[in-house]
């Protein structure tokens, strides 16, 4: 089929229509709630079955399976534009666990199933991708977002399918944080490790729907210029895509000037985010830019972005991939459990549960996941582990930004082991090294 404007249009209206549907479920449906599935998972689902893998009644063209590379390119760039600036206060005993701990996830993930699927998986399906074990942690610790990522850059370097199976297992990551971690409450409960712990009925209405009632609703973001001369929202929205151009641009510009490489999209335009936010900074000129407003960008490019790739997921792709797609997940999924069960409570010492519930909720599924969770087992935010982990993210972030950036890269070019192994020695040494640091906390 020809892809025309009108093509994009029927494409994007189906995918608002998808996402009002799955606002409108959330909003009505208990058992729907009880799951604390975001609207974008719901609408994407309803996509899948709807559309051309599934009963084919959705008119959807050919093209969103490419929308998601294009919408993380846009994610991208208002990540370092959303965060506020603020004061540095000295890093603590519960950020540095928190560091620690997450740090260990991430690479145990990336390590570990690269490892899996290079040694194990491969020796029993000889035709597995090398890159096929980095499908856990894009799903999981990354969610769909850095699914669609690592899907791009996988195909461009011809492994194609990497994006359907990237966003399977970022689903299957939600599905597993909600209903483990609803599980780990109850258990949690019934030992009385929860100091704070909720039942659902007493959750806030907004958690629990999703809609906001009159008395807590908070503006979205600040007026920063005139809207007689360009509104606000077309000021973010132009700047977002604009440098979202200037990173393909340089992305596409990288395979010419450097052999055997090209720089991921995304990658080129957080790069170009990143300079440009320096650039106005010194000229005293950033404070033009809303934070909130950037933020709400972002967001609403994510859900888009699950939505289409949701939907986009090619569902002979997973038949053909079945059987070492379970194993790997399963895998990262019990990972995941043994930490939580057997590290968690040395790791972090007083308010463990909290804060291993978190940490399995985002290192599952997505950050939206991991809150809903918290917020079941402390509704009153007493344990401040959201002003920590935002502290503790500054350390590892980075670390996840290397990983999708470099990963398909490194296995392209042979060097998967390699990768593995250093992934796996530094997990092995920042787990080591924490029970040295909480001694000296201690002792000081």
């Amino acid at each position: 089929m020809e892809f025309t404007p009108w093509t994009l249009f029927v494409d994007l209206g189906l995918a608002s229509l998808l996402l009002l549907v799955g606002q409108v479920l959330r909003a009505r449906l208990r058992a729907v709630q009880k799951l604390f599935l975001p609207a974008n998972v719901i609408g994407g689902g309803l996509g899948l079955v709807l559309g051309a893998s599934g009963l084919g009644w959705l008119p959807f063209s050919t093209s969103i399976a490419s929308y998601p590379a294009i919408l993380i390119a846009l994610i991208f760039v208002t990540l370092p534009f959303s965060a506020a600036s603020g004061p540095r206060r000295a890093v603590g005993r519960n950020v540095a666990e928190l560091f620690a701990y997450s740090t260990v996830v991430i690479l145990l993930q990336w390590g570990l199933g690269l490892a899996l699927a290079m040694g194990v998986l491969s020796a029993i399906w000889s035709d597995l991708h090398p890159g096929f074990g980095a499908i856990l942690a894009a799903g999981f610790v990354g969610g769909h977002g850095t699914a669609a990522a690592i899907g791009a850059s996988f195909g461009e370097l011809g492994w194609p399918a990497a994006g359907p199976l990237a966003m399977t297992s970022a689903t299957v990551g939600i599905l597993a944080s909600i209903v483990g971690g609803m599980a780990w409450i109850k258990w949690g409960a019934q030992r009385g490790s929860t100091r704070f712990v909720a039942r659902f009925d007493e959750l806030p209405q907004s958690l629990r729907t999703g809609l906001v009632p009159v008395g807590e609703r908070r503006p979205i973001g600040q007026e920063t210029v005139s809207a007689n001369t360009i509104d606000p929202l077309a000021l973010h929205l132009g700047l977002v895509a604009a440098v979202a151009l200037i990173g393909y641009w340089l992305a596409q510009g990288s395979s010419s000037l450097l052999s055997h490489y090209r720089l991921p999209t995304f990658c080129g335009a957080f790069l170009v985010a990143v300079g440009l936010k320096r650039i106005l900074s010194w000229l005293g000129i950033y404070h033009y830019i809303d934070a909130k407003t950037m933020v709400r960008v972002g967001g609403t490019s994510t859900d888009f972005l699950v939505i289409f790739g949701i939907a986009s997921i090619n569902i002979a792709i997973l038949v053909e991939y079945a059987y070492p797609l379970s194993a790997l997940l399963a895998c990262g999924i019990g990972v995941n459990w043994l930490l939580f069960r057997f590290w968690g409570p040395r790791a972090f010492g007083e308010l463990w549960f909290e804060k291993s519930l978190y940490t399995w909720g985002w290192t599952n599924g997505v950050m939206a996941m991991a809150i809903a969770l918290l917020r079941t087992v402390d509704p009153e935010g007493e344990s401040h582990l959201l002003d920590d982990f935002a502290l503790a993210y500054l350390g590892f972030g980075p670390i996840e930004v290397v990983m999708v950036t470099l990963t398909p890269i490194l296995v392209a070019q042979g060097h998967g082991w390699p990768l593995a192994a250093a992934a796996l020695v530094v997990a092995a040494l920042v787990f080591l090294l924490l029970p040295y640091y909480q001694r000296r906390m201690r002792i000081g």
